[in-house]
């Protein structure tokens, strides 16, 4: 397997999990349960899943009318679109 072949799959299985941590932290907050942390899910979304995390905000309708998650995650999308760019310009 190629580099790019293990770095497309790393992105596309961080984006499933960004995504899937939005849906359970949206269940779990109607459910009146535990939550997942904020910093857990801006974290994963700056380990290469904002697409994932923005996904999930808009499908779930979770996390929308908070600026540190409305404005963050395109910020740190434009980031990592940046620094792909950058590392494929090399």
């Amino acid at each position: 397997m190629t580099t790019f072949a293990y770095c497309a799959l790393y992105l596309l299985l961080v984006n499933l999990i960004a995504f899937v941590l939005y849906g359970v932290d949206k269940r779990r907050a109607r459910q009146g349960r535990w939550r997942i942390s904020e910093s857990t899910l801006l974290g994963i979304a700056l380990l290469g899943g904002a697409i994932g995390a923005m996904v999930g905000m808009k499908v779930f309708h979770h996390k929308t009318k908070h600026k540190k998650f409305s404005l963050g995650l395109p910020v740190i999308f434009v980031l990592e679109m940046a620094l792909v760019l950058y590392i494929s310009l090399r």
